[in-house]
């Protein structure tokens, strides 16, 4: 009986099965080394972005040569404080920063420049309200308005110029004369009234058709009679009240100029040009000698302030207003 009891014990052993190790911390160096470089990453993108041309110049030339860069103390050009090609401190720029002598003398043309446009607004804004003036004057006197197809008006660079031509059988003057007819000195006495009322001087041309001077005089051609008729309207206009010291300049340029290039003898090529002249124009007229200097910022001579004979149009340097 005994010994049945022993063959049936039975022991059984189990092994318990224990939890994996823990790891410890070494996944945070991970996290955190991840997120350095992203925000180192982020960082670079930013600075690139936000880098101005000249800086980015500027690190480009000490990657491609970093021994001069760094001899040199900034870019070679011995400033020490400047990356940038030609010196300065201003990172906005590519190339060195002007001189402070020269941004002086920049300042000072532009300030000049400046003034010299402001001055040249106001002449033209003057001489379109002397225009329209002597437009309404014209058409408001029943006598002017008669001789309104003969009184041309237009803008040249050099100011504003009035023309009274000849028309068929109403000239200015009497055939090959110096004597002005009765209208024409009407026409004088209301433009020299409007003229007072600007302080610009006059240049006054006279202008003739190719017909030869027929007169007995010896020696007397178109270009006398031109330059007599001219100073003939000049007397005029100081007897109906021109102010002392405004005409400028006498000239006579016979047929050399025409109205109408392809109609040499048409009555309208006799005719007197009075310029109201720019203040510029005038100054250069006064100062240089005639056709001795060209002014190269503007290509006009001194001839051509007083000279419609030189006015651009080659073709027909009057046309009508």
């Amino acid at each position: 009986m005994a010994e049945s009891k022993q063959q049936s014990l039975i022991v059984i052993k189990r092994s318990r099965k224990q939890a994996a190790p823990f790891h410890g911390g070494a996944w945070k160096i991970a996290l955190a080394d991840m997120m350095t470089a992203m925000m180192a990453f982020f960082l670079l993108m930013w600075l690139l972005g936000s880098t101005t041309k000249g800086e980015l110049q500027g690190i480009a030339d000490y990657f491609k040569t970093p021994l001069k860069v760094a001899l040199s103390g900034g870019d070679g050009s011995g400033d020490s404080s400047s990356i940038i090609k030609g010196g300065g401190t201003d990172l906005t720029r590519s190339t060195g920063q002007v001189d402070k002598t020269d941004q002086k003398i920049n300042k000072h043309v532009f300030s000049l420049n400046t003034a010299k446009a402001i001055v040249g607004q106001h002449e033209r804004i003057k001489f379109l309200h002397l225009k329209q003036k002597l437009e309404q004057a014209i058409n408001t006197s029943p006598e002017l308005k008669k001789y309104k197809d003969q009184i041309l008006m237009d803008f040249t660079p050099d100011g504003l110029r009035i023309q009274i031509v000849d028309k068929k059988n109403r000239p200015m003057f009497n055939l090959g004369s110096v004597n002005l007819k009765p209208y024409t000195i009407k026409i004088l006495a209301q433009i020299t009234k409007l003229i007072n009322q600007v302080n610009n001087k006059i240049a006054i041309t006279g202008h003739t058709d190719s017909a030869p001077y027929s007169g007995q005089e010896k020696g007397y051609s178109n270009w006398e009679l031109s330059t007599d008729r001219a100073n003939a309207c000049r007397q005029i206009m100081m007897q109906q009240g021109l102010k002392e010291n405004k005409v400028l300049r006498i000239i006579g340029t016979a047929d050399a100029v025409p109205f109408d290039p392809k109609n040499p003898l048409d009555p309208m090529n006799r005719r007197i040009s009075i310029l109201v002249m720019t203040k510029q124009a005038s100054d250069l007229a006064e100062t240089e000698g005639a056709g001795l200097h060209v002014d190269k910022t503007s290509g006009l001579t001194p001839a051509s302030i007083g000279t419609p004979a030189s006015i651009t149009n080659a073709k027909n340097p009057f046309p009508h207003p």
